[in-house]
């Protein structure tokens, strides 16, 4: 009976760890409005979708190095755009918050659909 039960709390605990993939969840764009799509509605949703694109296209790994040059190039970028007036980085969730001119606020999380950020339609150039 104890074997029993300890078999099935092993079993059960084994099941219930999840995996330590964080970064995955956060690029899949499934169920949000496609990138081209959004950029479309206006400059700072082009500039929001650029910075996303620059911030995926960085990614070089899972270590928190990798993490960091990675926020790190997403940052560069989004203060080279002129509608962007500050980035508050986080490399442990992946993202960026910027502020753009407008007062607007925006969380960026990385996107990774092979656009380069430059290509992005709608982006003003950069300074």
């Amino acid at each position: 009976m104890n074997r029993g039960l300890g078999a099935l709390a092993l079993t059960l605990l084994l099941v219930g760890c999840r995996g330590y993939d964080r970064y995955s969840p956060i690029v899949d764009e499934k169920g949000l409005v496609p990138a081209d799509q959004f950029a479309s509605y206006g400059t700072e949703q082009a500039e929001a979708i650029a910075i996303g694109r620059a911030l995926g296209s960085a990614y070089t790994g899972d270590t928190p190095e990798a993490w960091a040059r990675q926020v790190t190039a997403g940052v560069t970028y989004a203060k080279s755009l002129a509608g962007v007036a500050a980035v508050v980085p986080d490399t442990t969730a992946h993202l960026l918050t910027v502020t753009f001119k407008s007062g607007w606020k925006k969380a960026i999380t990385p996107i990774m659909d092979g656009v380069p950020a430059d290509q992005t339609a709608g982006v003003p150039p950069r300074n």
